[in-house]
């Protein structure tokens, strides 16, 4: 087989694959002069409520900014404790802790995700919520964890980021708690061409709140109710968004059919674990925004794949949130550093052709061969 170049990642292709179309949605928003919070925002966010069910979405410059002002209007703030999973992005815990909050790392279980049992143990008289991270495209067991937050009169903000289109028992990743936060990274499923996110949620005060927060504190007279910051998701990205939303579900499709490939290819191989494939758990419907896999003998794996031209991505750096010693944390989460040591994300996006997933499998079966 003769060597390919595949990077985990082909962010020119995020641009090129769609070439044409952007540069018309670049001369009509341009044209119309239509930079900020116009109608192509409020189409889209009208189109997201369609898409996931929710009762409001409105639009973000960032998903960090839309998790941390979520929490300031659903009150939670100096003095509260918020829950949420270790394996995720650092701007996890930051949003709790610019809300004023204390970030409270749990452990991962076998699915990647929340551990419904260590977030239980680690509840106090301070805890006020759970932030789960719906990661890599899969929803958590949002049974066990609501059943949690049913106990401890907690509220649930989820960190969707990764999972728009993700379902647990045929329900929206995003629209299981008092809000939730979406990104549209370039990387990301529904990626834009820089920055961007959303909030979602059933609450209307919450919505009402968050509608101040990101414009300046400004309501739609252009009174200044309160202080807020300037949060907004630009109009273009929007345009381009809800261009690309009417489109998604192509996306999801092709990365399930990826994921149901390198099931068929690697499922056989004991060294390694794999995400469930595609329908395998009636209660999960995935959508793959990445595919992470775990892996005995992790590092020589990702040099011999590096060597035959695979790109892939030890997530953050190979360190959980807690594992971040300048953050302050001090708390051992063993299951979770153990899986630090082996887990990597495989090439995961729609600029893959079935050759190259061919490629990549048969380029992990040959060192777990050789070894």
């Amino acid at each position: 087989m003769s060597t390919r170049t595949i990077p985990c990642f082909n962010y020119p292709y995020v641009f090129t694959s769609l070439e044409e179309d952007f540069i018309n949605i670049f001369r009509d928003v341009g044209r119309r002069g239509a930079f900020i919070a116009q109608r192509d925002l409020h189409d889209f966010e009208q189109h997201l409520i369609e898409f996931t069910g929710a009762r409001h979405a409105l639009g973000f410059s960032n998903a960090t900014d839309g998790l941390h002002l979520a929490l300031r209007a659903a009150g939670i703030g100096p003095g509260d404790e918020v829950i949420f999973c270790s394996h995720t992005m650092a701007a996890t815990a930051a949003a709790i802790h610019f809300a004023g909050a204390t970030p409270v790392p749990v452990e991962c279980g076998p699915d990647h995700l929340m551990d419904p049992a260590s977030a239980a143990a680690a509840v106090t008289p301070r805890t006020r919520a759970l932030m789960p991270t719906q990661l890599n495209g899969r929803s958590c067991d949002m049974d066990a964890l609501q059943a949690l937050a049913d106990r401890h009169d907690l509220l649930i903000v989820e960190d969707a980021s990764q999972a728009l289109g993700s379902r647990y028992k045929g329900r929206q990743s995003g629209t299981f708690g008092v809000a939730s936060a979406i990104s549209f990274y370039p990387a990301k499923n529904l990626g834009c061409l820089g920055d961007g996110g959303a909030v979602l949620t059933n609450d209307d005060k919450i919505h009402g709140t968050m509608s101040l927060l990101r414009d300046h504190g400004r309501d739609e007279a252009g009174d200044v109710a309160m202080f807020g910051l300037n949060t907004r998701l630009d109009n273009l990205q929007a345009a381009i968004l809800d261009f690309k939303l009417a489109r998604y579900d192509e996306e999801i499709a092709r990365r399930r059919q990826i994921a149901g490939l390198y099931q068929e290819r690697l499922g056989g191989v004991a060294e390694l674990v794999l995400p469930p494939a595609p329908d395998t758990d009636p209660d999960h419907f995935d959508v793959f925004q990445n595919y992470e896999i775990e892996a005995d003998r992790r590092d020589d794996l990702v040099i011999h794949l590096k060597t035959n031209g695979i790109g892939t991505l030890i997530q953050w750096g190979g360190k959980a949130v807690h594992q971040f010693e300048k953050l302050g944390f001090h708390v051992s989460l063993p299951y979770t550093e153990r899986m630090f040591t082996r887990c990597l994300m495989l090439p995961m996006n729609t600029s893959l052709s079935d050759e190259d997933v061919d490629y990549v499998a048969a380029m992990v079966r040959q060192f777990c061969a050789s070894h």
